[in-house]
C-alpha cells in the first residue's frame, strides 16, 4: 500500500494502466486514500480526457464500474532509423499503429538531413492516422547506436557519421515545428531518443514476456546490439552504454577491422555487414544486410552457411551473457534472425553454457517483427509522458 502522500493523481493512474486497481474500491485498498480524496484525483485525470469507464462483469449484485486508461485520447509518432532505410508511424497509446511509411533513407547523410527528410514524412502520416496535430503527443527515436538517454545524444556510434553527440532532440523539434507547425501544450512537442535494441526489447518484452523478469534482445542486422528488460525496465547502464555486445573482441581475429574502426570485434566478424562482405567476396550480390537476408529467404547455400557460423561466433559471447544475467528469454531479431544463423547460436550456447544457466531458458525469434522498433518507440514516449511524476506536472500545467 501506499501511503497518502504518495498516492497523486499520477499514481492513481499508474495504478489504473497497469490493470492493478481499476476501480474505486480497489484504489481505495491499494493507496488508503479516503473515497473523497479518490474521487477528487479521478476528477482531474477525468477532466485531462485520461480515463475511460466501462461496466465490468457482475457476480450477482450490480456490476462495477471499470475505469481504465483511454489509449486513444491521444497518438504519436515514432520513428525506427536503419542505416539504408526508416519506417514511421503515427500510434495510439496503446501501441496500435494507425499509419505507417517506410523509405529510402540514408543515415549516412548525417542528422541534419535525415530528420528534416523524416519530418517531412508527418503531415502525410496524421492525415493518414485520422487525427490532427494537435492529438500528437510526442515523438520516439530508434537509432541505431549508443544513446545517452538523459540528453537524447547519440555517442559515438560506429555506423552514424556526424551523429556524435548532436542534439537530436533539438533538431527533431525544429523540422517538426517547420514541416507540421504544432505545438504540444504550449510547448515543442516531446522527442525522446533510445538505441534500436533497448526499444526492441521494451516493445517485445511489454507485448508478449511480461511475465519474463530478466529480457534479453539481441539484435543482428548491419551490426549487432542487445537490450535488456529487468523487471518491467530497460536496463541502459550509467550513460547508455549497456548492451553493445557487438564490439566485444574475437580472439582469433586480429586482422577482422571493425567499422569503429578496431579490429577483432563481433560485428567484424558476424554481423549482417560482415556476411555481405564475405559473400561479396565470392562473387554474390551481396552489399548490405538486408541483402543476406534477401538471400537467406531464397536459400542461398553459401549464405545459410555463413549465417549458420555467425551464429555460432554470437553463441560464443552469449554464453557470456547468459551466464551473467540469467534471463528467461533470449530473443533474436534482425535481418539474421532465421533458421540457419538460430541453429548456429543454440549449438555454442547449450554446448558451452553451464547447464544451470539454460535450464529455464528460451531461445526465440522477434514475434513483432519489422514493427518492434516504431512500437518500442511509442512505449518509451507513453510510458514517460503518463509516469507518476510527468502525469501531475502535465495535470498541474493542464490546471493553470
Amino acid at each position: 500500500m501506499l501511503t497518502p502522500n504518495q498516492s497523486s493523481a499520477g499514481e492513481l493512474l499508474q495504478f489504473i494502466r497497469s490493470g492493478q486497481a481499476n476501480t474505486r474500491a480497489d484504489l481505495q485498498q491499494a493507496t488508503g486514500l479516503s473515497r473523497s480524496t479518490i474521487g477528487q484525483r479521478l476528477n482531474l485525470l477525468n477532466q485531462a480526457g485520461w480515463l475511460k469507464e466501462s461496466t465490468g462483469s457482475s457476480t450477482g449484485g450490480r456490476p462495477s464500474q471499470q475505469i481504465l486508461f483511454d489509449p486513444t485520447h491521444a497518438s504519436v509518432i515514432a520513428v525506427d532509423l536503419e542505416t539504408r532505410y526508416a519506417r514511421a508511424a503515427v500510434l495510439d497509446l496503446a501501441g496500435t499503429i494507425l499509419a505507417e511509411q517506410t523509405g529510402p533513407l540514408r543515415i549516412s547523410d548525417g542528422p541534419d538531413q535525415v530528420l528534416d527528410q523524416l519530418a517531412g514524412w508527418f503531415p502525410e502520416l496524421i492525415t493518414a492516422a485520422g487525427i490532427d496535430a494537435g492529438h500528437v503527443r510526442g515523438i520516439g527515436l530508434s537509432v541505431p547506436g549508443p544513446v545517452d538517454y538523459a540528453t537524447g545524444q547519440v555517442v559515438e556510434p560506429p555506423i552514424m557519421p556526424g551523429w556524435d553527440r548532436y542534439p537530436v532532440r533539438e533538431r527533431m523539434q525544429k523540422a517538426y515545428a517547420d514541416h507540421v507547425h504544432a505545438d504540444v501544450e504550449g510547448g515543442p512537442v516531446p522527442v525522446f531518443v533510445d538505441n534500436d535494441a533497448n526499444l526492441m526489447a521494451l516493445a517485445e518484452h511489454q507485448a508478449n514476456h511480461r511475465d519474463c523478469t530478466a529480457f534479453v534482445l539481441v539484435k543482428v542486422s548491419t551490426g549487432i546490439g542487445a537490450g535488456v528488460v529487468v523487471g518491467d525496465t530497460v536496463y541502459r547502464g550509467i550513460d547508455g552504454g549497456a548492451g553493445d555486445i557487438g564490439h566485444i573482441r574475437l580472439h582469433d581475429q586480429p586482422d577482422a577491422l571493425c567499422m569503429c574502426g578496431s579490429y577483432g570485434c563481433l560485428a567484424a566478424v558476424a554481423s549482417g555487414g560482415a556476411l555481405a562482405k564475405q559473400l561479396a567476396a565470392l562473387g554474390i550480390d551481396a552489399d548490405s544486410a538486408s541483402d543476406v537476408r534477401r538471400l537467406l529467404g531464397d536459400g542461398h547455400p553459401d549464405a545459410i552457411r555463413l549465417a549458420r557460423e555467425a551464429g555460432r561466433r554470437i553463441g560464443e559471447v552469449l554464453v557470456t551473457v547468459i551466464t551473467l544475467l540469467n534471463p528467461g528469454v533470449l530473443m533474436i531479431a534482425g535481418d539474421l534472425s532465421g533458421a540457419p544463423f538460430m541453429t548456429g547460436v543454440r549449438e555454442l550456447l547449450y554446448q558451452r553454457a553451464f547447464p544451470r544457466a539454460t535450464a529455464h531458458l528460451q531461445v526465440v525469434t522477434s514475434r513483432l517483427g519489422d514493427h518492434a522498433g516504431v512500437i518500442g518507440a511509442a512505449s518509451m514516449v507513453v510510458e514517460f509522458l503518463y509516469s507518476p511524476a510527468s502525469a501531475d506536472a502535465r495535470l498541474a500545467r493542464l490546471a493553470l
